[in-house]
């Protein structure tokens, strides 16, 4: 179920104290950055101001994440679970999530393979505006989109030559320089990795 401001009372708030845990998730590369609960108070707040607003079990309090440090969580959907009893929260998060500066209170993640690619667009867009002489993608940025266009036609012909006549680690190396050049073309554009994604769900599930 997706929360908003009229379907908060349908939550199971009598299971744990009035209190509900709450996942926060990065909205665009699926990884977990942390945990806290929610109260009914902080999450009207949350839904109002659009920043992740938990409820304090040591302090009895609500706090804002990022009030003090600046790293804020920028909220872009909240869903609940099959039992209405825990919090699903996509965000956009503003610098590391974790109290000791890294991306994760969950030190152990390791980003997937999948989700890898909307990490690398993160990048990409980081360094567009960057100096030409300092960033490999600045430099494909300044070209312009034909010359953009043009290396991934190269880079796609580069796969196809690799697989018929070359090694397994030559292909491995010519696709992710493929896939690296799509992305700044697609950036180019101004098209998200997930729209990408959406049209091949829609064909999937034809």
């Amino acid at each position: 179920m997706l929360v908003n401001q009229e379907n908060i009372a349908l939550l199971a708030w009598d299971k744990m104290n009035n209190l509900i845990p709450a996942i926060i998730q990065h909205h665009k590369t699926g990884a977990i950055l942390m945990q806290g609960y929610m109260s009914r108070a902080s999450l009207e707040q949350t839904l109002n101001s659009g920043k992740a607003t938990f409820f304090s079990r040591s302090k009895q309090a609500l706090w804002v994440k990022g009030e003090t440090s600046g790293n804020f969580l920028n909220v872009k959907q909240i869903i609940t679970d099959c039992d209405q009893d825990s919090l699903l929260i996509a965000c956009a998060p503003i610098g590391p999530s974790c109290h000791l500066g890294t991306e994760s209170c969950f030190v152990e993640q390791a980003l997937t393979q999948q989700n890898f690619l909307s990490e690398l667009e993160e990048v990409i867009i980081s360094r567009k505006d960057e100096s030409p002489e300092n960033s490999y993608t600045a430099h494909l940025f300044s070209r312009g989109t034909t010359k953009m266009a043009q290396k991934v036609g190269e880079e796609g012909v580069e796969v196809a030559l690799a697989a018929v006549a070359e090694t397994k680690d030559d292909l491995l190396g010519e696709c992710a320089d493929l896939f690296y050049h799509t992305l700044v073309l697609l950036r180019d554009q101004n098209i998200d990795l997930k729209e990408v994604m959406e049209v091949l769900q829609q064909r999937h599930n034809k």
